[in-house]
This record gives C-alpha cells, sequence and structure tokens, in this order.
C-alpha cells in the first residue's frame, strides 16, 4: 500500500509538471526543453531555505516562485522572439546553465553531494508527516493547476495561444503582439514547474543535480 502511495504521489507531481509545460508545448506549439531547468529551481530554493533558515514551506515555495519568475522572465524574453528549431535550441542551453549551476555552485547547492535532510511540509502548526497525508497535498495541488489550466485554455488568452500555433504571423496581422503572449505563458508554466519542484523535494527529503537534467525535461515532454 505505502508503494502505490508513493506512485500517485510522483503521478501527482508529474501531473503538474506535464499540465504546466503543456501550455507552452501543447497550446502554444512552442518546443520547450528547459522545463527542469524551472522544476529544479523551485526544489532547490525550498531544500535550502527549509535547511538553512528555517522559514516555512509556503514562504519557501513563495520565494521559488519569485526566482522562477525571474528567471523565465529573462529567458523568456530572448526566447519569445525565436521560433520552431530556435526556440528548441535556446530552451536547451538554458537548461543547460542551470543544470551546470547546481552541479557546481557547491557553497550553495552542494553540488553532486545535493542537499539531504530537507523538512516536511507544515500548514499553520500542522505538520505533513504520512505519505498518507502528502498525497491528499499533492492531488489537491494537481487539482488546482488542472483548473487553472482548464480556465486559461478556455479563456480568449488561451484561444491566442491556440492561434499563435496555428499561424502566429496571420495574428499579427491583426495587430496581437504574440511576442507578449508568449513570453506571458512561458512565465505562468514556468511558476507551475516551481511549485512542483517544491512539492518533490519536501517530499523526497532530497535533491541532487541530477534529478533536473535535460534528460528530465525529455521525459517530461514525452509524457505530453
Amino acid at each position: 500500500m505505502e508503494y502505490l502511495i508513493h506512485i500517485a504521489i510522483l503521478i501527482s507531481i508529474y501531473s503538474i509538471l506535464a499540465l504546466s509545460l503543456n501550455l507552452v508545448v501543447g497550446y502554444t506549439g512552442l518546443l520547450s526543453v528547459a522545463h527542469a531547468a524551472f522544476y529544479g529551481i523551485g526544489a532547490y530554493t525550498t531544500a535550502i531555505l527549509l535547511t538553512t533558515t528555517g522559514l516555512s514551506f509556503l514562504s519557501s515555495v513563495v520565494i521559488g516562485i519569485l526566482l522562477t519568475a525571474l528567471a523565465s522572465l529573462c529567458i523568456g524574453f530572448v526566447l519569445s522572439r525565436f521560433r520552431d528549431d530556435y526556440y528548441a535550441l535556446g530552451s536547451l542551453g538554458f537548461g543547460v546553465i542551470i543544470y551546470s549551476v547546481l552541479l557546481n555552485w557547491q557553497s550553495l547547492t552542494h553540488g553532486p553531494a545535493g542537499i539531504p535532510s530537507i523538512p516536511s511540509p507544515s500548514f499553520f502548526g500542522y505538520q505533513i508527516m504520512s505519505s498518507g497525508a502528502f498525497l491528499v497535498l499533492s492531488v489537491l495541488c494537481a487539482l488546482l493547476v488542472s483548473i487553472l489550466c482548464a480556465y486559461i485554455a478556455h479563456s480568449p488568452f488561451g484561444r491566442v495561444l491556440k492561434a499563435i500555433r496555428e499561424d502566429e504571423n496571420a495574428l499579427s496581422v491583426f495587430g496581437y503582439r504574440t511576442v507578449h503572449f508568449k513570453l506571458l505563458i512561458f512565465v505562468v508554466s514556468a511558476i507551475i514547474a516551481s511549485v512542483a519542484g517544491a512539492l518533490f523535494a519536501s517530499y523526497v527529503t532530497f535533491v541532487d543535480p541530477s534529478t533536473f537534467s535535460i534528460d528530465e525535461s525529455i521525459f517530461i515532454l514525452v509524457i505530453i
């Protein structure tokens, strides 16, 4: 039973990752292979803050979201000018950079040794200790992300994303600044991935760079 709960938790976390990446790849038609980088930023931010500062889980998640938003805004600003293979190659390069930072900034990330003994999440004095309770948390997060992604997909904003996927040039003729739409959905997708990273770090209680390599980005891409 414990094993089935473990599998269900991982399914929930990877569902969040797949749903978020689908906003960029599925709805907007942009081939991004940088998702593991944002996943890693969220995980490492949570791991570092929980193990060194004593901040709460929610505070760590919020800071991880802010850092991920900043990183995705910077790289997304560059990538939003690209299309097709150039977009994929640019996102690949960013993923490699973040992996290298996690691997080599040993004073902060402990390099290949990783960060152990990450505390489990706590909310308003209640600490989630059992795998069953963590399953409830991860499923709730996956449901909320699913609702958010469905709302985006069926909103006017979502219809513009689909139009970018079908014919970006035609959409530009009607006065839409497609660069802004591509940048915004890239940032939203990255923020959701960082939340999945925070959940993963607090569940496994250990993170190391190998989890956030390009192979992981490809795996998330294969899911969708």
